[in-house]
């Protein structure tokens, strides 16, 4: 099975303030711009196993480290930028989704997550398991603020996916379940059709409307299925530190690939057996996200996700070992972004 992995970054100057990254992307090819300027992506070609992956993730990374040294930038792996301030956009298409989503775009402006891709096989039962390990989004969460409110364990999720406001949710939840790629089509083309209707509000001509969005990319939620590409996209966890996303990819690969030949059901007994996986009802499903995203790994998520056959224990975190009060100013949170600037230069040192 081939995998993928894309991680954002916020860049910052010396004193910890958010800086322009695009100077960072001549570093290496597979580093991308994003529609804001602070922000860049590491991506990766698709990979034969995890230990290819990883390889060609830190061989990106290391290069645009090694240039943002030489222009006396930083990268930050944290899911937030901490406070808040203006970030327009910078590209054509940001520029056209400011138009079409208003402030609804606000957080997706502020959020810094992984994205995974598993090559497609067995799709229904690669949906609803990814679907269904959403809760493990809490052994990364890597910022519990979120415009300098102390927010959630997981503040990026929260923010994401409810901080749009109720006509953008459904585009950046988690899902229900689906029984057939056809359930899948049918909800894509609904989701497409309301977007150009409330494109159509805006005063977009379909022509715009059109040249910036697909039914494909109608949605960028958790779990995001594009008919036209080879893979199944997992974008449930924050970034984070490298060698704490390569574990949740190793844990995740190895469930995703049992599905190749193992059944997924729904069932009042979740977990990962000889006899294939069951996945909760999706309202349980939702009890545990919730609890994941405001608390994090407690008690009833570390049970669930061992359940499924990963281990929490390993797990160490950045959301859990950032104190302080409700409240951060920008001063501490430059502090915050370079002090967990300089953790990500020494995790990819030792992972040589």
């Amino acid at each position: 099975m081939q995998l993928g992995l894309e991680a954002e970054y916020w860049v910052i100057d010396g004193e910890g303030h958010l800086t322009d990254g695009r100077p960072l992307l001549d570093a290496h090819e597979r580093a991308e711009g994003e529609f804001i300027a602070p922000m860049i992506e590491i991506a990766t070609p698709p990979a034969s196993d995890t230990e290819a992956l990883e390889r060609e993730f830190l061989e990106a990374l290391r290069a645009v480290l090694d240039a943002a040294d030489r222009k006396g930038t930083h990268l930050v792996p944290l899911g937030t930028p901490i406070t808040g301030g203006s970030l327009p956009a910078v590209t054509d298409r940001g520029r056209f989704l400011e138009r079409l989503y208003g402030p609804g775009l606000d957080a997706a402006k502020r959020c810094a997550g992984t994205h995974v891709h598993f090559e497609k096989r067995n799709v229904v039962e690669q949906v609803n398991l990814l679907t269904a390990l959403d809760p493990a989004l809490a052994l990364v969460s890597s910022s519990p603020y979120y415009e300098g409110e102390r927010l959630a364990h997981c503040s990026r999720a929260y923010a994401y996916r409810r901080r749009t406001g109720s006509a953008f949710s459904r585009y950046r939840d988690v899902w229900k379940y689906m029984e057939s790629l056809g359930e899948w089509n049918a909800r894509l083309d609904d989701a497409y059709g309301e977007l150009r209707a409330l494109a159509h509000e805006r005063g977009i001509d379909d022509a715009t409307f059109e040249r910036h969005v697909k039914p494909e990319n109608t949605v960028l939620t958790p779990v995001r299925l594009r008919l036209g590409s080879p893979t199944v996209e997992w974008r449930t966890p924050d970034t984070a530190l490298p060698s704490q996303i390569f574990r949740l990819v190793g844990d995740v690969e190895r469930l995703v690939r049992r599905t190749e030949d193992s059944p997924v059901g729904i069932g009042d007994d979740p977990g990962a057996s000889d006899d294939g996986i069951t996945i909760p009802a999706f309202s349980e499903l939702r009890t545990l996200t919730r609890e994941a995203i405001f608390d994090g790994p407690t008690a009833d998520v570390e049970a669930y996700l061992r359940s499924m056959g990963i281990e929490p224990e390993p797990y160490e975190p950045i959301a859990a070992e950032i104190a302080g009060p409700d409240r951060i100013d920008e001063e501490d949170a430059c502090e915050l972004r370079l002090r967990y600037a300089e953790r990500l230069r020494e995790d990819v040192a030792g992972l040589d």
